[in-house]
């Protein structure tokens, strides 16, 4: 069967679509680390409020080709601190808690979500991972106070955790069982190139 015009045309046009919508999927700014913080509240059994936070992350959020976005988070968890307290952040990144030398990852990945929800707030549904347990939870993000969330004014969200629910459970007598995530976050300005 001989090759014609129509058919090279054909396969360029279809070439040129498939590149289009692999760049439109693949479209994503950059969680600035430089503006953005992310962190966790943990309470000790006698009341003390433990204050940590993840030096070192990397993120993006990608705008999907329906127009809608998603965020993609990983947070270093042999890099984690506790303010105020070398024997909570040993704690923290071992055996019993995130056991960072084995899973050094701490892992979120967002539903898919529209800007009205950067805007307005509510709830973002997705997929948390830490120590190779998978597991759906929820944070609220507030509401913007400007107009494009994320480049103008932080993205701010909250959301918590059962430490059982990932195999975190060591340490019971010393911390409660909820550990409470915050985010503030801030992307990486687009160049006009």
């Amino acid at each position: 069967m001989a090759v014609t015009p129509r058919d090279v045309v054909a396969a360029l046009a279809a070439a040129c679509l498939t590149l289009a919508l692999l760049l439109a999927t693949a479209r994503a700014a950059e969680i600035d680390p430089a503006a953005s913080a992310i962190g966790f509240t943990l309470k000790t059994r006698w009341g003390k409020t433990l204050i940590g936070h993840f030096p070192r992350y990397e993120g993006e959020v990608a705008t999907l080709p329906d127009g809608r976005h998603q965020v993609r988070l990983r947070l270093a968890a042999a890099e984690v601190e506790i303010d105020g307290s070398s024997t909570f952040t040993r704690l923290t990144r071992g055996e019993g808690f995130f056991e960072a030398d084995r899973f050094p990852w701490v892992e979120f990945v967002s539903d898919p979500y529209s800007t009205d929800l950067t805007r307005h707030g509510g709830r973002l549904g997705g997929r948390v991972t830490i120590r190779g347990v998978e597991r759906r939870e929820s944070f609220v993000i507030r509401p913007a106070v400007c107009e494009r969330p994320g480049v103008e004014c932080d993205i701010v969200a909250r959301g918590s955790i059962d430490r059982d629910d990932y195999g975190m459970g060591r340490w019971g007598f010393a911390l409660s069982d909820k550990v409470v995530f915050s985010l503030r976050v801030r992307t990486v300005p687009e160049s006009d190139a």
